[in-house]
C-alpha cells in the first residue's frame, strides 16, 4: 500500500515546526506546503526538500490529507475547501472561531466520510498519556496556564488561544453535561480577552476552575484533579504527573510507591501512597500525527475529533459570553 500523500497549509512559526516533524515521523509522505507568503513558502520547501505550492487547488490535487496550520479567523474557509475536494484535515486548535462554521465543517466532513482531527496537542501531553492506567473521575479541577505576551495568538481571546486546551481536556474527562458557567476576564495589552477565569459546573456536581493568561511573567501549564480516593498533579511543562491515592488496608499495592501514613478513623482508615508515573517517551505533535495518519489509514474515529473540536468551542464561547456579560474588559 503506498503512502498517505499530505501537504501542508501555513508555514509560520508553528506551521514550520509541523513540516519538521512531520518529516522525521516516516509514515505518511509530506508533499509540500502552501502559503500565502509565497517567498517564505519557498524558504520552508528548500529547507526540507518538499515542492511549494502557490496554488492552493494544486496542492489538493497532489494530496490525500493536510494539515492546517494558519491564523484561527482563516481555518473555516481552507477547511472547507480541503473537505469539498474529498481531502482529510487536521486543522490546528480552536478548530473556527464561530460555532456555527465549526458545525458546518463536522457536517461536511460526516457527509463526505472522511476524517476531521482538531490539534489539542496537550491531549497527547506525556504527563496526560502517562496516567492511562488509572480510573479518573474528577469532582474538581483546577487550571492554570499561564504564558509570556507574544503577538501570535492575539487575533482571538485568551481563551480560544491558550484556555481552550483545558476546556477540551476536562470535557473528555468529566463524562457529564455543563450545567452552568461563570467567569471573568480583562483586555490589557490586546484588544481580546488577555486573563480569564471560568468556574465550569457539571450536572454529576463536578466542577473546574480554570485560569489562563498571556501577559504572565514565567511560564505554569498545570492541572490538579481532585476525586474520591485520589489527588492527581499534571505539570504539562514537564510532561510529568504525581498520584496521591487513598488504598483500604485489603487494598492490594503497586510495586512502586511511597507511603505517606494512615488517613481515618477505625474501619474507615485508609493508607495514603504516592507515586509518580513512569513518563512515556514521545513528542506529542509526531504523536498527534501518527493518530492521524492511522484513523485516515483505516477510517477511524480520531482521538480528539472534529466533534470534539466543536464541543469545547462551544464551551469557549460561553465563557467569553460570560466574560462580556460581566466584566470590564480594560482597565
Amino acid at each position: 500500500m503506498s503512502k498517505l500523500k499530505v501537504g501542508i497549509i501555513g508555514v509560520g512559526h508553528l506551521g514550520r515546526l509541523h513540516v519538521r516533524l512531520f518529516t522525521e515521523l516516516g509514515k505518511a509522505e509530506l508533499i509540500g506546503v502552501f502559503d500565502s507568503d509565497e517567498e517564505k513558502c519557498k524558504i520552508v520547501a528548500e529547507e526540507f526538500g518538499i515542492q511549494s505550492f502557490s496554488d492552493l487547488g494544486k496542492l489538493f490535487d497532489n494530496v490525500d490529507a493536510v494539515i492546517v496550520v494558519t491564523t484561527t479567523s482563516s481555518h473555516y474557509e481552507i477547511v472547507k475547501k480541503a473537505l469539498t475536494e474529498g481531502k482529510h484535515v487536521f486543522v490546528e486548535k480552536p478548530i473556527t472561531d464561530k460555532i456555527w462554521q465549526a458545525e458546518d465543517l463536522v457536517n461536511i466532513a460526516e457527509r463526505n466520510n472522511l476524517i476531521l482531527q482538531v490539534g489539542h496537542i496537550e491531549r497527547f501531553n506525556p504527563a496526560l498519556i502517562s496516567l492511562e492506567k488509572y480510573n479518573l473521575e474528577p469532582m474538581f479541577v483546577q487550571t492554570d496556564r499561564l504564558a509570556q505576551f507574544n503577538p501570535r495568538g492575539t487575533d482571538v481571546a485568551v481563551v480560544l488561544d491558550l484556555m481552550i486546551h483545558d476546556i477540551d481536556i476536562i470535557l473528555s474527562l468529566i463524562k457529564s453535561k455543563v450545567s452552568d458557567i461563570r467567569a471573568s476576564g480583562v483586555a490589557v495589552v490586546s484588544d481580546t480577552i488577555d486573563i480569564a477565569n471560568a468556574r465550569v459546573e457539571f450536572e454529576n456536581g463536578a466542577v473546574a476552575n480554570v485560569t489562563a493568561s498571556r501577559i504572565s511573567q514565567k511560564k505554569m501549564r498545570k492541572m490538579r484533579i481532585f476525586q474520591r480516593d485520589a489527588y492527581i498533579a499534571l505539570d504539562f511543562i514537564t510532561g510529568t504527573s504525581e498520584v496521591y491515592r487513598l488504598l483500604g488496608k485489603e487494598a492490594s499495592t503497586p510495586e512502586h510507591f511511597i507511603s505517606y501514613g494512615e488517613m481515618g478513623i477505625g474501619e474507615k482508615k485508609k493508607m495514603i501512597i504516592y507515586e509518580q508515573p513512569e513518563t512515556p517517551e514521545i513528542n506529542a505533535m509526531k504523536h498527534e500525527h501518527s493518530l492521524f495518519i492511522e484513523a485516515v489509514t483505516n477510517r477511524s474515529r480520531p482521538v480528539v475529533s472534529g466533534e470534539d473540536g466543536l464541543r469545547a468551542l462551544k464551551i469557549a464561547e460561553r465563557i467569553i459570553e460570560k466574560i462580556e456579560e460581566n466584566s470590564i474588559l480594560n482597565f
